[in-house]
């Protein structure tokens, strides 16, 4: 039998209690971080169903918000964000829209070009009388300027301008109708026409713009050729009668020489050697 010394029990017992601690201490610090795992799980899991990014989650939960600091999510704003709002604090917000006097200019312009049209031969016209279809149609205007309708017979329209030609209309078919109400439209513009002659890429008649120059019209015809004289071109041109040979200097009219800016009318030729 073995007999143990009191100092000896007491230091077993003493050694004893401390690995306890050691051990209840242990279990304390696991079951502190499975709960930070916990509450970090739980926070980005209701951050992935807020759409709050996960990093942002995982500072928040790390790092406590100090006192006084706002913890209220800012939303994130972008370029066309800031641009759809209007400016605060005095500003402004400019929306920028064509000058009405513009509009009215070109309005005016148009409406003022379709009044004072003068219709030519080979022209395409609409004559619509209202509430008489068998009387409504599209005329061509024949090479001598006239147009044939049903009741009217032959009438010159070569001359004049739409307004004029439905009154005349309207006036002979009074004869047959009570207040006839006669409209004309102008449906294909045949007879502005220019040609061209000689030495371009395109010879042959082209369509004449409002306002067209020769350097345009050389231009609309495909340029001048190789071979072309610049110096020699001239414009055909009759009037009364009689034909008018008008000088053309192209080199001038790049340099922009105002006396070059010779404004075509419909029949011109211009000749290129």
């Amino acid at each position: 039998m073995v007999l143990r010394r009191p100092e000896v029990d007491a230091g077993l017992a003493e050694q004893s209690e401390e690995a306890a601690k050691q051990v209840e201490s242990a279990v304390l610090q696991t079951r502190a971080r499975g709960k930070r795992h916990e509450s970090w799980l739980q926070a980005a899991l209701i951050a992935g169903l807020l759409g709050i990014p996960a990093i942002g989650v995982a500072q928040s939960a790390q790092a406590p918000a100090k006192p006084g600091q706002s913890t209220t999510p800012q939303a994130a704003t972008t370029p066309a964000a800031d641009a759809a709002q209007p400016a605060k604090d005095g500003g402004a917000t400019s929306v920028v829209l064509p000058p009405a006097g513009a509009q009215a200019n070109t309005g005016e312009a148009q409406s003022k070009d379709a009044a004072h049209y003068i219709i030519g031969p080979e022209d395409a016209l609409q004559v619509t009388v209202w509430k008489e279809p068998t009387l409504s149609g599209t005329f061509p205007v024949r090479p001598d300027g006239m147009i044939s309708l049903v009741l009217v017979g032959d009438l010159p329209a070569a001359g004049r301008t739409p307004m004029q030609l439905s009154d005349d209309i309207s006036l002979r078919l009074k004869k047959y109708l009570q207040d006839p109400s006669v409209t004309v439209l102008v449906m294909a513009v045949n007879s502005q026409r220019i040609y061209m002659i000689g030495e371009v890429g395109h010879v042959g008649p082209i369509p004449l713009a409002a306002g067209m120059s020769p350097l345009q019209a050389i231009a609309a015809a495909g340029g001048l050729s190789p071979f072309a004289n610049s110096k020699k071109i001239y414009i055909l041109r009759g009037e009364a009668g009689k034909q008018q040979k008008i000088p053309f200097n192209y080199k001038q009219a790049l340099k922009g020489d105002s006396t070059q800016d010779i404004k075509l009318q419909p029949g011109d030729t211009i000749v290129i050697p």
